[in-house]
């Protein structure tokens, strides 16, 4: 479209992978047959995209925690320290038992608010909140175990844990930051009362 341009590619901390550039629009004159809704109902429209995406931002956060443990698991149960396996230390065991315990609860309340999504539940607006905002915390407190779990190791970039944790940080920023996702509930609260 006339005035329509891509601008600068960003230099991110995490999700590298993934291109994010600046969008620019100069006069861009959108026909009526591309609106996506009718006329005045943008927002409205945006705040319900909003809902259903950040289910995948949950989704994406618990995927990010799983694959974080799934390694440190690994390692923990390889590295030995005075003979075993440190993975035989109970200060581990409990360590790995809480993060793969918040994880299944992370990916409970994933699936509740996906069910929801497929459903167009009116209650989702609460449970996408809640299931980006818990799994995402989930994933960065997960993602700094597992590093704490490889120690030296973790934080060099030959192993994955250092990205994975950097990649988590996202899900707690986009698709409302987890600040504004509890504003969102407590809104959702105020109005089921």
């Amino acid at each position: 479209m006339p005035g329509f341009e891509i601008g600068k590619h960003e230099d991110k901390l995490g999700i590298r992978g993934s291109p994010t550039t600046e969008v620019i629009c100069t006069d861009v004159r959108v026909p009526a047959a591309n609106r996506l809704g009718e006329e005045g109902e943008g927002f409205p429209l945006a705040l319900r995209a909003l809902d259903h995406s950040r289910v995948t931002i949950g989704a994406q956060a618990v995927g990010i925690a799983q694959g974080a443990f799934d390694y440190a698991l690994a390692y923990t149960q390889e590295r030995e320290q005075f003979g075993q396996p440190i993975a035989d230390f109970q200060g581990i065991q409990f360590m790995l038992a809480d993060l793969a315990m918040q994880i299944e609860a992370a990916r409970g309340l994933v699936y509740q608010a996906a069910a929801k999504a497929d459903r167009d539940d009116p209650e989702l607006t609460f449970a996408a909140a809640a299931s980006k905002c818990f799994a995402s915390d989930t994933a960065m407190r997960v993602t700094t175990d597992a590093v704490q779990l490889l120690g030296g190791y973790g934080y060099i970039r030959e192993y994955p844990l250092e990205r994975m944790m950097r990649d988590a940080k996202i899900t707690q920023l986009y698709e409302g930051t987890n600040q504004i996702l509890r504003v969102v509930m407590a809104r959702q609260l105020r109005k089921e009362r």
